[in-house]
């Protein structure tokens, strides 16, 4: 029981903090820029977003449009306009903006571009 509790409380804990969503993006960040010194890269990468908290300056993201373009239409090789929503949440999660248990709602609507760039720079804002 008291096993039960503390587990509870740490997720809670890291839910209120957005402790996964902060290392998957360092994940990801980690696994796009492939550093030579990869503890250093991560601790300036903490100091940067630290330092754009407190001035209320907004973070450099590694992903800017032309990036995220490129990854929708890697998804859309036929060039259709749209991707599916599976697509969506796979590319989510491996941008580092969506966590394994985020419960994404399929609203049965296409994924288009500007939807897909709206919400990844949405979730990047969040971050």
């Amino acid at each position: 029981m008291e096993t039960s509790n503390r587990e509870l409380q740490a997720a809670e804990y890291l839910e209120r903090h957005r402790i996964k969503e902060l290392v998957s993006y360092l994940t990801s960040a980690l696994l796009f820029f492939r550093p030579e010194k990869p503890r250093e890269y991560l601790i300036s990468l903490l100091e940067r977003l630290r330092i754009a908290k407190v001035t209320g300056v907004a973070f450099p993201f590694f992903m800017d449009n032309s990036n995220i373009v490129a990854m929708f239409e890697m998804m859309d090789p036929s060039g259709r306009g749209t991707i599916s929503f599976v697509q969506y949440k796979e590319a989510l999660k491996t941008l580092g903006l969506c966590t394994e248990d985020e419960d994404l709602k399929d609203d049965g609507h296409i994924i288009t571009l500007d939807k897909f760039k709206e919400e990844v720079n949405k979730r990047m804002k969040e971050i």
